[in-house]
């Protein structure tokens, strides 16, 4: 049976699930909901495109609903109001509030008889499966992630829509010395400031207070204000030349020690370097829209995170092919 995908909301990651459900012969893409006019969106496999509005009406028509609003206040009210209607995923990513978001979305999924994953994509999503494991493996030791150098979506998201502002993308940047001393082994103490910097590029519009909207940035609690922070002011042209591209990556890291004395170090490295991170972040979503449907089919609902999916379940693959194949 063909699993039936939508996609609500239809900018950088819903275009990058609608790429990825092209090479998932099990999944298709049904329709593409959206809070503008649909004649003014224009999808590139032609679904149907229709307004958020009329959501109601698809109810039994999709399988998976895939929820592609920014963690900073789209998702916080979208995921658990969707989740009355249908089984969702979601990718918020604002990792300090995501206990309350569980909290609100388990919530309705129970009320519903839905069901609800949250917190998709590579981080949260993938490498928090790997912290997990790296955790369980070495109990006694220090977890480090990292992130960047590229574009961080949620950020540039929340900076976005601060009055006053036409456009930005907002680069994290890995400290190397950070970074070298957590691969040495030493177990460095980092804070939150000493492992990253926050690099801003916004475009304003016209009479803007430039200082007011660096203080709302530098300032803002769970994206900024916690890390050393650079804002740059570029015109339009500036920006579209030199910032049109959505690279990231990152790395986790799991230092431990093994042994009757502890006399044995190891260091465990993931690492990823993408050159989209929008679409990396769909095929992510993608896999787990698979779950999903399986989990849903057995009469699951509630909410559940990435800790809580049987890796067989992500994959196409019947359990037989698994064990030939990648066990």
């Amino acid at each position: 049976m063909t699993i039936k995908i939508g996609i609500l909301g239809y900018g950088n990651i819903g275009r990058g699930i609608e790429s990825a459900l092209m090479q998932n012969e099990d999944m298709e893409l049904a329709a593409v909901f959206t809070r503008r006019d649909p004649a003014s969106v224009k999808t590139v496999t032609d679904v149907p495109v229709v307004n958020t509005e009329d959501v109601a009406e698809w109810k039994d028509r999709i399988d998976v609903m895939i929820l592609c609003g920014g963690s900073a206040t789209d998702l916080p009210v979208q995921t658990p109001e969707y989740v009355k209607m249908f089984n969702v995923i979601d990718s918020f990513d604002t990792h300090a509030r995501i206990p309350e978001h569980y909290a609100n979305v388990e919530a309705a999924a129970k009320e519903s008889g839905k069901l609800g994953i949250i917190s998709l994509g590579w981080d949260p999503g993938m490498f928090s499966l790997l912290r997990l494991y790296s955790e369980a493996i070495l109990p006694e030791g220090e977890t480090y992630t990292f992130w960047g150098k590229g574009i961080s979506q949620g950020h540039s998201d929340a900076i976005r829509r601060i009055k006053g502002v036409k456009n930005a993308k907002q680069y994290t940047i890995p400290v190397d010395e950070a970074l070298d001393a957590v691969r040495s082994g030493s177990n460095p103490q980092l804070t939150t400031r000493d492992k990253h910097i926050r690099e801003c590029f916004v475009v304003l519009e016209e009479g803007a207070d430039a200082a007011a909207v660096e203080n709302e940035i530098v300032t803002m609690p769970n994206y900024f204000a916690e890390y050393n922070t650079i804002v740059h002011f570029i015109d339009e042209e500036e920006f579209l030349a030199n910032h049109s591209a959505m690279p990231h990556g990152g790395f986790v890291l799991r230092t431990g020690n093994s042994g009757f004395e502890k006399e044995h170090g190891h260091v465990i490295e993931y690492s990823l370097k993408l050159d989209s991170n929008p679409e990396f972040t769909g095929s992510a979503m993608v896999a787990f829209a698979r779950a999903c449907y399986r989990m849903a089919k057995e009469g699951q609902t509630g909410c559940r995170t990435a800790f809580d999916i049987p890796p067989a379940y992500l994959s196409p693959k019947s359990p037989e092919e698994l064990r030939a194949g990648l066990l």
